[in-house]
């Protein structure tokens, strides 16, 4: 093979290698697990992870709607006014739970924003999860009786929404459960980000 031939195939597979696994810095990746929560990374650190989002276009790929994060602060605020709830923490449940997508639903039946179960929904009066101002006020309804019960503690709280109030009780804490401590931990990062105020997660 010539030195020619061979230089045009390497740069012929580079150009492809590049279009399918363009650089981590520009795109943003996500897959979902079997238990039907969505994962993101801007590394794709496996084939699991498809393009999701470009940060260079700042557009969502076609077919997937592009969300306004900040469309829902007017129901947010109201929430955190209402219910004595930081709105920072609600605000990074939703994109832990949800992504700000309202129509969000899954594989266990949880809906909406802040992914209620039909359960805690009908518990909180919430007519239709999908609704983005009956959903974030079920929902932060919801947090601010766990906090009550847990003493104000976010970590605590934050399990049991994820986990349930009665396994946080009976594990005496954060239950060793990945999913919850993965919960935990991602919805307190996105906390952080949010107010700029570090705290401690566990």
């Amino acid at each position: 093979m010539s030195v020619l031939k061979a230089t045009f195939i390497w740069a012929a597979g580079l150009m492809v290698l590049l279009f399918l696994c363009p650089p981590a810095s520009s795109e943003i990746y996500r897959y979902k697990d079997e238990k039907g929560v969505w994962h993101y990374s801007n590394i794709r650190s496996s084939s699991h992870y498809k393009p999701y989002l470009s940060r260079a276009s700042k557009k969502a790929p076609k077919g997937v709607p592009a969300r306004d994060v900040r469309k829902y602060d007017e129901f947010i605020l109201l929430a955190s006014n209402l219910f004595q709830v930081d709105r920072f923490l609600i605000k990074a449940i939703i994109r832990a739970e949800s992504d700000f997508d309202c129509r969000a639903v899954s594989s266990k039946g949880a809906k909406g924003l802040m992914q209620l179960m039909p359960g805690t929904a009908d518990a909180m009066e919430v007519k239709n999860p999908f609704d983005p101002k009956e959903n974030i006020l079920g929902g932060t309804r919801y947090v601010s009786l766990l906090l009550k019960r847990f003493s104000n503690n976010k970590t605590l709280a934050l399990a049991a929404y994820n986990a349930g109030p009665k396994v946080v009780e009976l594990s005496k804490g954060i239950p060793p459960y990945p999913e919850t401590k993965t919960f935990v931990k991602r919805v307190m990062t996105y906390y952080q980000s949010y107010n700029g105020k570090a705290e401690r997660v566990f």
